[in-house]
């Protein structure tokens, strides 16, 4: 048994893999990758003995953990209320290159994708080994209480498909008509005696999408709009990626394992879109043509479908391709936002009116949504000020309340007794940065003032918020070291330069600018009343604000 500091809590995405490692759902996994399976699936979406596996399932650890584990130690894996869930036999520990990572399996490095982010901003070091259950009982405990009574193991599931052809179904979002017609016309071609496996994804997703909880009310609305008998739902704890083309064909492999035949692709599978729509990260079929090109090795039969829109003069779904220039209507997921956020009318082609309900209930606007925004730069570069200036204004019109994180009270209070080491520093941004997640969970605003000098701390605070269901937005004021030294209110800058202050940053120690920063301010040529008028503007452009400022 492990000692007691050899513990790791794992975060939301590794705790849905280690369920799936432990049920058999991510077969022939037996655990975390070590460094010669990572390198093997990142460079050849292969196991090193050749079995397809596009995705790296691996378990991220501090450099302060790694230093203490060695090969043979055995590492306990907690939930994060402290519940041990399972013990991995440590076999390696390693260093990976995370732009690697992102550039062979997203096939970017951009940070503005969601998989590519999270890749980048997680924790420097891998640990690798076989898992094992902490008691015989371990799954089905934590899954009474983490996962919606439809959950259900491969081994459990298996046994309520039947022995008829098993159609898969992944999705992370609800369903609406579109949908219905491509599973509908997708099981007309397996025959009568085909089922089809509503599978969804309710594990951490992309950051903005609807709570887990309210999609699998969408899910249950959906169900009767299949024949009698013919449509199961079981939610699946998987964390999506959104590496499009590979990750297709991750879902089609852990279909398979839980016993179904057929696995329905349609266009843009795990597509995580684009900021710029014009430069997707994935061309719309590219993981439909992975797919095919596998499909003799899969163990599952791909089924590609063509892309559905609703034409007015049948009054149904119909592929795009067969339109032959007949007007057709769609309504995009942002439009779709946007007309519950303002109650505006969702046409009855799009959705059934149960669907609809739920998503009106689930949908939280702009005034409601949990917020932060995280002034990050040097010391004196004016992030107190202007966060003390926004919540000001904002105290004016917002409904939500309003919580003022600054680093130097937070410092006081929150982190005291701890230093100015990396470690330290990290430690002390992940303390801001899960308050700051509480705020967001619960609706309010949380204005965080921090130097946050490590590109990494703040992406880990990103993460926090955005998996509390919050909208994070990161103000970089990038006000130049000397006009920051010359301004210097507390005598830091003089103090660091006669060597009187150790790893002072900007001086002795380094910051990292962030690369995709939501907004960028300069104090030194927008201040006081100018500058607080620039951030509003920008975050009224990122329709984060509610009222009427």
């Amino acid at each position: 048994m492990s000692s007691p500091s050899l513990v790791h809590v794992l975060t939301p995405r590794q705790r849905c893999d280690l369920e799936l490692l432990l049920s058999g759902a991510f077969f022939p996994l037996a655990g975390f990758m070590d460094q010669d399976t990572f390198e093997s699936v990142c460079e050849q979406a292969r196991l090193p003995d050749g079995s397809l596996w596009p995705i790296p399932i691996t378990l991220e650890i501090p450099k302060t953990l790694a230093r203490k584990l060695g090969l043979g130690d055995t590492l306990r894996l907690e939930r994060s209320d402290g519940i041990p869930l399972a013990h991995l036999k440590v076999t390696s520990v390693y260093l990976p290159d995370r732009q690697f990572e992102s550039y062979t399996v997203y096939g970017s490095t951009d940070p503005a994708h969601p998989g590519v982010a999270q890749v980048l901003s997680a924790p420097p070091w891998n640990v690798g080994g076989p898992v094992l259950p902490w008691d015989g009982k371990v799954l089905e405990r934590a899954a009474s209480v983490e996962f919606p009574a439809e959950y259900r193991t491969p081994e459990n599931l298996r046994p309520a498909l039947g022995t008829g052809p098993v159609l898969a179904f992944q999705t992370r979002n609800p369903m609406h008509h579109a949908h219905l017609a491509i599973t509908r016309a997708a099981l007309e071609r397996l025959g009568p005696e085909a089922r089809l496996l509503l599978h969804p994804a309710i594990g951490p997703t992309k950051p903005g999408d609807i709570e887990a909880a309210w999609r699998m009310r969408a899910y249950r609305a959906i169900l009767p709009y299949y024949p009698a008998g013919r449509a199961i739902l079981s939610p699946l704890p998987l964390a999506m990626r959104m590496a499009g083309p590979r990750e297709a064909l991750w879902h089609a492999i852990i279909r398979r394992n839980y016993g179904a035949t057929h696995f329905l692709v349609g266009r843009a599978h795990a597509d995580p879109g684009s900021q710029i729509p014009a430069q997707p990260f994935y061309p719309p079929y590219a993981a439909q043509e992975l797919l095919a090109r596998h499909s003799q090795q899969l163990g599952i039969v791909p089924i590609l479908m063509p892309e559905y829109a609703y034409s007015p003069s049948r009054q149904c779904h119909m592929p795009s391709s067969e339109a032959h220039g007949e007007p057709l209507e769609e309504l995009s997921g942002t439009e779709l936002r946007r007309r519950l956020a303002a109650n505006e009318e969702i046409p009855d082609w799009f959705s059934p009116p149960e669907v609809i309900h739920i998503l009106r209930l689930a949908y939280r606007g702009a005034e409601k949504r949990g917020l932060v925004i995280w002034f990050t730069g040097l010391s004196a570069s004016g992030k107190s000020t202007l966060a003390g200036l926004l919540a000001r204004e904002l105290e004016r019109h917002e409904t939500r309340a309003i919580t003022l994180l600054d680093g130097d009270v937070v410092r006081r209070f929150l982190s005291r007794g701890l230093g100015f080491s990396r470690e330290d520093r990290d430690e002390n941004i992940r303390r801001i940065g899960f308050v700051a997640s509480l705020v967001a969970q619960h609706g309010g605003i949380a204005l965080v003032a921090a130097i946050s000098p490590y590109a990494g701390a703040r992406g880990e605070a990103r993460r926090l918020v955005t998996e509390a269901s919050g909208t994070f937005i990161e103000v970089y004021v990038s006000t130049p070291l000397a006009i920051c030294a010359e301004r210097d209110p507390k005598g830091l800058y003089a103090r660091a330069l006669a060597g009187d202050i150790t790893n002072f940053t900007g001086v002795s120690d380094p910051y990292e600018p962030p690369d995709t920063p939501e907004i960028v301010l300069d104090t030194s040529t927008q201040i006081g009343a100018e500058a607080l008028q620039v951030l509003l503007s920008e975050l009224t452009r990122l329709g984060v604000l509610g009222g009427n400022q």
